[in-house]
């Protein structure tokens, strides 16, 4: 290392030294939240309509005047 980089090391440190005091970092008093439910929610109204399609198929007289499911 040449005394001109240990000079500016040193320089560097001694202008950083003062805002050691100023800088602090802490963890927030509520934990991080990441909501996901739009995607679980939508998920699961896709599996029951899948189900009631199913069951509508499967007993045409429990709703007599609706009309048939859709084909997929």
């Amino acid at each position: 290392m040449t005394p001109t980089r240990i000079v500016h090391a040193l320089c560097g440190a001694a202008l950083a030294l003062p805002l050691a005091g100023c800088i602090t970092v802490d963890t927030p008093d509520k934990p991080i939240e990441i909501n996901l439910n739009v995607t679980i929610r939508q998920e699961v109204l896709v599996r029951l309509q899948r189900d009631v399609e199913q069951l509508i198929e499967q007993n045409p007289d429990a709703f007599p005047g609706s009309a048939p499911p859709r084909q997929r």
